[in-house]
């Protein structure tokens, strides 16, 4: 009989859940966007006040020189700075997470991405993790898997290092960011991510020498 539904296939309709979902996937990757531009401006007034020449900075960012010098007027960058403290020891909580996002970055790729922690580094270079105490509490449990389980694996730097991140972090009172620094919490965990994995390669490298 025309017009009887009963001839047509019926569909179910998308849920209030589904569509939550989807959403909520898409919202972290617009975020993730969002901040890691916030993240490339304030390291643009970080290079600045280090000196650096808007023509470099451009180079290193791809951004265009006119770019550059608009973020500078406009956060008012390029006054000299206080030296930028790179030294590993620091003991500021964003600092530490820094050291241990690092870490546990050379731990899965020294495992072929096969250890337990992973799937969180994945999740925190886009952004679907945040730098939460549960997170790095997470983080510093799938480390430390991954440094028991694959330990004939593992060069003795990554547990060395291992330890003295978690040292810190277990001290109660909550170190804050040395005198003179003026880099946000989300810049100085990037710029701690960078030199301990360049610190741990510099070791590594250096251990067949050691006899």
């Amino acid at each position: 009989m025309a017009g009887d539904e009963s001839t047509h296939p019926t569909y179910e309709t998308l849920t209030e859940e589904q569509a939550e979902r989807i959403i909520a996937g898409m919202n972290e990757v617009i975020r993730a966007g969002e901040e890691m531009r916030q993240l490339r401006t304030e390291m643009v007034q970080v290079l600045a006040g280090l000196g650096w020449s808007q023509s470099r900075i451009a180079r290193l960012t791809e951004l265009s020189q006119p770019a550059v010098s608009k973020q500078m007027a406009k956060h008012g960058g390029g006054d000299p700075q206080l030296p930028l403290d790179v030294s590993l020891d620091q003991r500021d909580p964003a600092w530490l997470e820094g050291r241990l996002w690092g870490l546990a970055e050379e731990v899965s790729e020294a495992l072929d991405g096969a250890a337990h922690c992973t799937r969180h580094v994945a999740a925190l270079a886009r952004g679907r993790k945040r730098f939460t105490p549960q997170g790095v509490d997470e983080l510093r449990r799938l480390l430390e898997a991954d440094l028991r389980v694959h330990r004939a694996r593992l060069p003795g730097s990554h547990r060395e290092a291992y330890d003295a991140i978690s040292r810190a972090l277990d001290v109660p009172a909550k170190a804050a960011a040395p005198a003179g620094a003026t880099a946000s919490a989300p810049v100085r965990r990037t710029l701690a991510h960078q030199v301990q994995r360049d610190r741990l390669r510099e070791a590594d490298a250096e251990a067949p020498t050691r006899n």
